[in-house]
């Protein structure tokens, strides 16, 4: 996946994906490919499921379910 992909995947602008791989947090794996970084689709969709296991708010659709 391009960073416009997973952009428009978590619905945030390119720059933004930028800043969460500059700083680390974002997917693991993207390799530059020539002026591109590209990301395997199962690194993101790990990355999206790890970030849903930490958010409170994410887990608490969880919580209503197992009611």
């Amino acid at each position: 996946m391009t960073t416009r992909e997973v952009a428009a995947l978590i619905r945030k602008t390119p720059g933004a994906v930028r800043q969460i791989r500059h700083r680390g947090t974002g997917p693991k794996r993207g390799r530059k490919v020539g002026r591109a970084t590209l990301y395997p689709h199962a690194a993101v969709m790990e990355w999206l499921d790890a970030l849903e296991l930490v958010d409170p708010l994410a887990r608490r659709g969880d919580e209503r379910l197992a009611s």
